[in-house]
């Protein structure tokens, strides 16, 4: 999948999950629109540093969140400890941190999964036949005490990085994350915020 089709799958869950946020009566600023353009995502500026930002900020009756919004097709099976998991960017994972700390706002990580069948190599490893789909999620610094593991880049030299990108990858188990909204849930909300609109 090329950057700009991974950018539009992405933005399919960002604006999902954003009509879930704003169905239960909060107002979003869509962050990730600032750098679009230039195919850069949002960034966070301070006098000493700059880090990647969180796609969105939610303001909601218990006050202001950032929220990173992740499309995922499916959970991965991790063999070595049969769960499954989902997980991010570890360079974005400290840098969510620190626009936490920077902000004082709290960050909440949230993944939209959308298919109960596994992929392929995870079929080869003995997985479940259906893989848990839905809106799934918590508070950044909750999270930190739920790793359950981490995977470094293996650098193919001039063909890229296998699999876990240029920083590495963070992991959760889904039974460690809280299940915020069903798949149905979820379309449900963005086909009423849709008639709202209309």
């Amino acid at each position: 999948m090329s950057f700009a089709q991974k950018l539009e799958y992405g933005k399919i869950a960002e604006g999902l999950i954003a009509q879930w946020l704003m169905a239960r009566g909060n107002s979003i600023l869509p962050v990730y629109e600032i750098e679009k353009s230039v195919g850069k995502g949002p960034q966070l500026f301070s006098a000493s540093a700059e880090h990647v930002a969180p796609d969105m900020v939610a303001f909601t009756s218990n006050g202001v969140m950032w929220v990173e919004a992740k499309h995922k097709t499916v959970f991965t099976w991790h063999r070595n400890t049969q769960h499954w998991t989902t997980g991010i960017d570890l360079r974005h994972y400290g840098d969510y941190m620190h626009v936490a700390k920077q902000t004082k706002l709290p960050v909440w990580l949230m993944f939209f999964h959308r298919n109960e069948v596994p992929s392929e190599s995870d079929k080869r490893y003995g997985c479940p036949s259906e893989c848990p789909t839905g809106l799934f999620g918590g508070d950044l610094f909750t999270l930190i005490l739920k790793e359950h593991h981490r995977t470094l880049p293996i650098d193919l030299g001039r063909d890229g990085y296998l699999g876990h990108g240029k920083s590495g990858m963070v992991y959760w188990a889904h039974g460690d994350l809280q299940q915020l909204a069903t798949k149905q849930e979820v379309f449900d909300s963005a086909r009423s915020q849709l008639k709202a609109i209309k």
